[in-house]
């Protein structure tokens, strides 16, 4: 059984959307008639970059590369001919990089125009010639990683046939061939439409149809004779309007309105791939998607937006569901409570899933999921985070540690969180590997300081390296901080690093002691600190004196020890009743309490809750 074609699938039963003019809009965007637009994939990637974006933005499903002049041949007239597989190569590696940026599932293809020269009367070139010209620019598409080839605009039977003859002697990828016609729907050779759908139906392609020449009425007409005449499925994009021919390129002018009120005229003639030519803007694209999808000009919706914006989704058939961050909306402006999650050691997560629900029943605001705690592998944070999620609806927050994931791993987790819809990040340095694994190395590439410089870089759209990523995320950064560090001046000043680094919010380890989270607050008080207080319910002798003795960053009164030891069979009782009492008095200068209850005792945090009334009613459904 041979290979199967996604792009073939698709079109199968539906109709796909294709972008619009690329010269065009370049030379509106400052690019002069006299230079190469293909070579701008080397000179200046970045326009290249923005007018694929704006198509897919305009919700697309395929992109073409800009290379529809990259053959040796027409690039000789630029002295760039030695260039030719360099730019091709290039063109779709631009292509792919708006595709993975803007995160939509399209195509992209090679596109492929005339030589320039096949009808000149004098110095024409061979068949050879033009053969190995379009064979070295296959080649150069094919490097760069194309799904499909569009043979387009093309006038001549015998040159668009080498153009297919090369692709097909270097791949067996889907070709979409197009001729142009004039308004009478003939060539400019004069030879009729029906006359051309016949011979291209004869061709190893998988589309035939029309593209550039004139506006949308005539193709239509054209596309009426190609579905008489032929049996294999129609292409078609037309120019916005009447033309106008500059230096080998014609220019139309009509508006995205009247251009969009053919669309689903086109389908019902077999059309399964529309899209526009020169003349065509973004904004034409996005009408002619909204017609064809609607099956009527549609009214201007909002662009495309990825799943992680916090607004309230469109009802657009292009825009995935979109999800508020009501921990960001309350956090600051009530007081908050999040309680603690911490992954499993195995691969069952039944029973923390079953926790989530119960706590989101209690009315959290959100629940914090750990990274492999106490540095021994557990379940991945991410994993939990968004099965918790989808399971109780509630916000999370994900403790990310720079332990275990060098710069591109943390990168690349904090857009996966994203794209899962968890937008709270708590960046942590992380404990260093033992008990499970004592001879793992840590990675600690960057401490929580760095990771949240990454994290902030990605909100305003950039990666680690500087390069833009597409859409910025929207990620509601905290970090961890110390009331009672060994030495204040040092903590102080990472603090300062981490409030310029984007740090919205500080979470504390559990405090015993009051009085020095009061003074640490006094101090830092120019700060204006938004602080979510650590509370641990205590559950027996053993274990407060191990948290005191063995736990970097927990100091616990002796007078709460001796409670404790006090209590003797009844000590978890009493943790109850300690952890219910400093969540009364801590309410009038911290922003809310983060609880960790011991040993996944969920219940716990039941009964605090039910002891001091403290509960929300913000559940994320």
């Amino acid at each position: 059984m041979g290979l199967t074609s996604p792009f073939l699938e698709r079109i199968a039963d539906s109709v796909l959307i294709a972008d619009g003019g690329m010269g065009t809009l370049l030379h509106e965007r400052g690019i002069s008639f006299e230079l190469s637009f293909d070579a701008l994939c080397l000179d200046n990637r970045e326009m290249v970059l923005a007018v694929h974006r704006d198509y897919i933005n305009a919700g697309v499903d395929l992109i073409e590369t800009n290379s529809f002049g990259a053959n040796s041949i027409r690039l000789k007239n630029y002295g760039l001919e030695k260039k030719t597989r360099l730019i091709n190569r290039e063109a779709v590696r631009i292509a792919r990089q708006a595709r993975e940026e803007m995160g939509r599932d399209i195509f992209v293809a090679g596109a492929i125009g005339p030589t320039g020269r096949g009808m000149v009367l004098i110095d024409r070139p061979t068949y050879d010639e033009i053969y190995a010209a379009y064979c070295e620019q296959v080649e150069g598409l094919l490097e760069g990683g194309i799904d499909l080839f569009v043979i387009e605009t093309f006038t001549n039977l015998k040159e668009i046939k080498i153009a297919i003859d090369a692709v097909r002697s270097l791949s067996r990828l889907p070709i979409s061939a197009q001729m142009t016609f004039s308004y009478d729907g003939v060539t400019n050779q004069g030879v009729p439409a029906s006359h051309i759908a016949k011979e291209l139906n004869k061709y190893d392609v998988d589309l035939i149809g029309a593209n550039c020449s004139v506006g949308p009425q005539p193709l239509l007409d054209v596309m009426s004779q190609f579905a008489e005449n032929s049996n294999k499925p129609l292409s078609v994009m037309p120019n916005a309007g009447l033309p106008r021919y500059i230096n080998g390129r014609y220019l139309y002018y009509a508006s995205p309105d009247y251009f969009s009120s053919c669309g689903p005229e086109f389908v019902k003639y077999g059309v399964r791939l529309i899209g526009g030519c020169c003349g065509t803007t973004p904004e034409h694209i996005r009408k002619l998607a909204d017609a064809i999808r609607t099956g009527k000009p549609a009214e201007k919706k909002s662009d495309f937006q990825p799943l992680y914006f916090s607004s309230v989704p469109d009802e657009g058939i292009e825009t995935p569901v979109k999800f508020r961050n009501r921990f960001r909306e309350k956090l600051g402006k009530e007081f908050v409570v999040s309680v603690e999650i911490d992954p499993p050691r195995g691969s069952n997560p039944q029973k923390i899933l079953k926790g989530a629900d119960y706590l989101a029943g209690l009315g959290v605001d959100a629940l914090n999921v750990a990274d492999s705690p106490m540095g021994r592998a557990r379940m991945g944070a991410l994993a939990v985070a968004s099965l918790v999620r989808q399971t109780a609806g509630v916000e999370v927050i994900l403790h990310l540690t720079c332990r275990d994931l060098n710069l591109m791993g943390l990168q690349s987790t904090v857009l996966g969180a994203c794209a899962l819809g968890i937008r709270n990040i708590l960046a942590i340095t992380g404990d260093p590997p033992s008990g499970d694994y004592p001879s793992v190395t840590a990675v600690y590439d960057v401490d929580s300081i760095g990771l949240l410089q990454i994290i902030n870089s990605l909100n305003k759209g950039m990666g680690i390296t500087g390069a833009k990523i597409g859409y910025p995320t929207d990620i509601l950064a905290g970090a961890a901080v110390n009331p009672a560090p060994p030495d204040e001046k040092l903590e102080i000043d990472r603090l300062k690093r981490k409030i310029d680094c984007g740090a919205a919010y500080f979470m504390t380890q559990p405090i015993f002691d009051l009085d020095t989270l009061r003074s640490f607050i006094d101090k830092t008080a120019s700060l204006d600190l938004t602080i979510v207080m650590g509370v641990l319910p205590l559950q027996s002798l053993r274990h407060a004196l191990f948290l005191h003795n063995e736990i970097p960053g927990i100091n616990i009164p002796e007078k709460i020890i001796k409670r404790i030891e006090k209590a003797g069979e009844k000590a978890a009782e009493e943790g109850i009743e300690i952890a219910s009492e400093i969540s009364i008095q801590c309410r009038e200068y911290v922003s809310g309490i983060y609880y960790m209850p011991s040993f996944g005792r969920y219940e716990t945090i039941g009964a605090i809750l039910g002891r001091i009334g403290l509960t929300s009613t913000t559940k994320d459904t």
